[in-house]
């Protein structure tokens, strides 16, 4: 299979602030019946990424914080790692992942992630709607990466968005859940 091509020279400055997820490959890391999927970013002084990724199942919020990096300082390839400690709730394991960007609009709007297993992928916008002719164009651009698209499910988003503060929290029990296939 031919190499995945990422974005390169990746504006972070511009990449960090809120991402909503508009689809994604199901993985065991999220809730099935999660929804408000979003990803908050923010750049540190030292050029770390502050990662807050959040969901909310049955009127609850669940989240876990990371961090993410360049995987290759000296490259201009958009390719990062992020690293999350497990389990949220007594978090004292780490697990790191691949974030390697592979889209990303001019306006940066509009985003296509993934990894080079292609086992994870995401489409983000930086609201909660997507123009369902931007959606199917970043299909086709994961589809000429290599990811079976038939594996996207889209993440539901209703009205209105949910605010971290607001939300009752669920403790971890969704990290717990996920384990498990719920």
């Amino acid at each position: 299979m031919a190499a995945m091509k990422v974005v390169r020279n990746l504006d972070l400055e511009r990449y960090m602030g809120r991402w909503y997820e508009i689809a994604c490959f199901p993985s065991r890391f999220q809730p099935k019946d999660g929804a408000n999927t979003r990803a908050t970013y923010t750049l540190g002084p030292d050029g770390a990424v502050k990662v807050l990724n959040e969901t909310w199942t049955d009127g609850r919020r669940g989240h876990i914080e990371g961090t993410a990096f360049r995987a290759d300082d000296a490259g201009d390839e958009a390719k990062l790692k992020v690293r999350f400690y497990v389990p949220p709730f007594l978090p004292v394991f780490p697990v790191t992942g691949d974030y390697w960007v592979l889209h990303v609009d001019d306006a940066y709007q509009f985003a296509l992630v993934g990894q080079p297993s292609r086992n994870y992928l995401w489409i983000l916008c930086r609201q909660p709607q997507m123009d369902e002719g931007v959606y199917e164009e970043l299909v086709e651009r994961a589809k000429e990466e290599g990811y079976d698209v038939s594996k996207l499910r889209k993440t539901p988003h209703p009205e209105p968005t949910p605010e971290s503060q607001d939300a009752p929290k669920d403790g971890g029990l969704w990290w717990i859940k996920s384990l498990f296939g719920k």
